[in-house]
């Protein structure tokens, strides 16, 4: 009930402060900006959202903060740092958008160019963007007062932390893109050879870029450089969120880069067979892949750099290896795709040239070629340089190797493999049978009939041979005669304390689901043990109602305690958890409590920040596919 009622207060409340903010903002322009001005109708709006808004706003607002100075949950709440964040992220990139608009629309002036070409707001004026910059500091400011008051009472600053980290990653990737996009349009346009054709690329596209690195940098170094000074805070540096960050800009640099390298080996390749007559040609071409390229390459340098240090600082040698195992998997399947499809581009190719008797060498048959040669050269380095590591450490006989074998990403990659290529082994096998089923029928093969029978069956062989391959390695795994795991698991002994209800049979059918091939010794609290073990598992409910035996109390090992709801037990993990427990009690309720790490609202904020970084990401991929493409 009360997380409901947080979120219309603070929901509405956010709303009414924009609606009064852009009323002011509006306000002003019309009554200061001329060129802005509406006339009445701009008037009448602007005081609308204004006498609107501030009623609504302040109803709200300063219920919150009565709620806040009564309860401790009220100050501490999520929803509350949500909206706090929120609001300064709300008010502040206004500000560095205008001031992007103000500097792009100062350069152009300089370059003697319109306005009209600028990358934003080339409409507005010096009075628009200083209004709008001003008005949005001063609602800024007022909430990090706020803020920066809340910081100083929180009874607990776990969930205000979480937001805030969220906070400064937002404005690193804000920045990042920025900065991104200004280098891409000056190296784009350094690429740029001019031609005859009205609207190509004018200086204005580096005049933009410039004044967007001359914005998004600082934001960016800022941003990034108050994040790197967090890090000595161990929450801080074992963040999920910095280790999903630093591989969503690794990986999306590199698959960039890829991409780019396949793009210029695809123009060399065309070189070479006659498509592109001219360097100028070729330099032009590969100019927006390159500009590209060139950036996100930094981008996966940098961010590469810091991915590796921040899986060194785990510690633990098996977390390493699994952290980075994600990152090889990826690239080493990328790399199997595009080498097959090399691949099966080259075989078709050699059969359209035997099996076509007018085969020309034309340039879509050229084209085909410089294709087939270039996912081959690119692809298949990809994938022997990242998966030849993965099956070395695979083939180990220790005890990493062990661990590499069970991993899931190992097992996930294999599968999908098996799986792409199981399907695609089908499809292909239906085509086959349907083309021998119908020249059957009909009795006519058709002219292009050894051409499709060949393409049909070199596809069937390329899928088996992924198949069988992926199979064997997946049976490797399988059969290793070194596993120290489970010679580990084979000399440690645990206890169980059997309580009579069914306990030791739970435990010991969940070790078999788990594969566990501990030593299990069954015993009961009146009885005292012999020999050497690692650990015991008892039934808190047994310890709950009755005295832990002197032998369990001295025992050496892990003691591990498994929840029992018998006997009217109640588990609170904390005492919030326990006066919950006491008042569904009390209203007659079945207490039914399972803990939460953390509020529900963080992992929803989590969410709207992965899409936020995605679609950053998809942009300067869309971007990159765009100049790669030519459109």
């Amino acid at each position: 009930m009360k997380s409901i009622r947080r979120l219309y207060f603070y929901l509405v409340a956010f709303i009414s402060i924009e609606v009064v903010l852009w009323g002011l903002i509006l306000l002003l322009r019309s009554i200061l900006d001329d060129k802005v001005s509406g006339g009445v109708d701009d008037l009448a709006q602007a005081l609308a959202l204004i006498f609107v808004g501030v009623p609504i706003f302040l109803i709200h607002w300063l219920w919150v903060q009565r709620a806040s100075d009564r309860e401790d949950e009220e100050k501490i709440a999520s929803l509350r740092a949500v909206f706090l964040y929120g609001i300064l992220l709300a008010t502040l990139a206004p500000v560095v958008q205008n001031l992007l608009a103000f500097i792009n629309r100062s350069f152009l002036g300089v370059a003697q160019l319109s306005y009209s070409r600028a990358f934003l707001g080339g409409s507005q004026t010096l009075t628009d963007n200083a209004i709008a910059i001003v008005m949005n500091l001063i609602v800024a400011a007022y909430f990090w007062s706020v803020l920066r008051n809340e910081w100083k009472t929180l009874p607990d600053k776990e969930n205000f932390s979480e937001v805030r980290r969220l906070y400064r990653y937002i404005w690193m990737l804000y920045g990042l893109l920025m900065t991104v996009l200004g280098a891409q349009q000056i190296l784009r346009f350094l690429f740029y050879i001019p031609g005859n054709i009205l609207g190509e690329l004018g200086r204005e596209t580096v005049v933009n870029g410039t004044a967007l690195l001359v914005v998004g940098t600082p934001v960016w170094v800022y941003s990034w450089r108050v994040i790197q000074d967090s890090l000595p805070d161990p929450d801080e540096m074992r963040s999920t969120l910095r280790l999903g960050i630093l591989y969503i800009l690794a990986l999306g640099g590199v698959i960039t880069v890829i991409t780019v390298a396949y793009n210029i080996v695809y123009e060399i390749m065309s070189i070479l067979l006659g498509l592109s007559s001219t360097i100028s040609d070729f330099i032009d071409k590969i100019g927006g892949p390159l500009s590209v390229g060139i950036p996100l390459g930094a981008v996966w340098a940098y961010f590469g750099h810091w991915l590796r240090r921040h899986i060194e600082s785990a510690g633990d040698k098996v977390r390493q290896a699994g952290m980075t195992r994600l990152y090889y998997y990826i690239l080493a399947f990328i790399g199997l795709v595009v080498a097959f499809v090399g691949v099966g581009t080259l075989f078709t190719f050699i059969i359209d040239m035997v099996t076509n008797r007018g085969f020309v060498l034309g340039s879509g048959n050229r084209s085909s070629l410089a294709s087939a040669f270039s996912s081959l050269l690119v692809g298949l380095p990809l994938w022997l340089f990242n998966w030849r590591p993965m099956q070395l450490e695979a083939l180990a006989q220790n005890e990493m190797g062990d661990h590499a074998r069970r991993s899931v990403l190992r097992k996930f990659y294999i599968y999908l493999a098996l799986f792409a290529s199981v399907i695609g082994g089908m499809t292909a096998a239906v085509g086959l049978v349907y083309l021998l089923l119908r020249t059957v029928l009909t009795g006519d093969a058709g002219s292009d009939f050894v051409n499709q029978l060949l393409n049909f069956i070199q596809l069937l062989f390329l899928f088996s041979v992924v198949i069988i391959y992926h199979l064997r390695v997946m049976r490797a795994d399988g059969t290793s005669i070194s596993d120290l795991l489970a010679e580990k698991q084979s000399a440690f002994g645990v206890l169980i304390v059997d309580s009579g209800d069914g306990f030791v049979e739970s435990v010991k059918a969940a070790l078999v689901k788990s594969e566990a091939k501990v030593q299990v010794t069954v015993t009961t609290l009146a009885e005292k043990p012999q020999g050497d073990f690692g650990a015991v598992i008892v039934s808190g409910g047994v310890l709950a109602v009755e005295d832990a035996p002197a032998w369990i109390r001295s025992f050496n090992g892990n003691k591990v305690i498994v929840q029992n709801e018998a006997m009217n037990l109640v588990w609170a993990d904390d005492a919030a958890q326990a006066a919950l427990s006491v008042q569904m009690m009390a209203e007659g309720q079945a207490v039914q409590i399972k803990k939460q790490s953390r509020s529900a609202w963080i992992f929803v904020v989590y969410v709207f920040a992965a899409l936020f970084a995605l679609q950053m990401l998809f942009v300067v991929l869309a971007l990159g596919i765009s100049l790669i493409s030519g459109f």
